[in-house]
């Protein structure tokens, strides 16, 4: 018995425009390093650690969402498989969406949770900047 097997048809690949690539590294080099200095903050500064308290959280989990956080922004920034970075971007998606739940839940305004809400958009620019340079989804 005889198979015949198709070859699927060439993939054009497309090239990113340098603007593109250009505001990709610039975004995602200040959402790295909001994430950073947030990693930080939780492990280093007591106002942080009094703000994780007044949202419920327990001292440990500062720790350990530094740790992600950390972990997060080295995927980003080094050239890991396209499946890694989608990790990574799906834990910040998750962490920054429920930074914004909780400061609301337990009543903060704006002031509170502006910054996480604006580390969203930065985010969501990294997000589908990286996409459109990877061929991912078209423009």
């Amino acid at each position: 018995m005889e198979t015949i097997l198709q070859t699927p048809a060439p993939v054009a690949v497309r090239t990113p425009s340098r603007a593109t690539t250009l505001g990709y590294w610039a975004v995602t080099a200040l959402f790295c390093l909001q994430m950073t200095f947030t990693a930080y903050a939780q492990l280093r500064l007591p106002q942080v650690a009094e703000a994780f308290a007044h949202l419920g959280f327990p001292a440990y989990f500062r720790v350990e969402l530094s740790l992600a956080k950390l972990l997060g922004v080295a995927l980003l920034l080094a050239p890991v498989p396209a499946r890694l970075k989608e990790w990574a971007y799906a834990g910040f998606a998750v962490d920054v969406a429920s930074a914004v739940v909780a400061h609301v839940a337990v009543g903060d305004g704006p002031e509170a949770w502006g910054w996480a809400a604006g580390t969203g958009v930065l985010w969501a620019l990294s997000y589908v900047l990286w996409r459109l340079r990877t061929g991912l989804v078209s423009a």
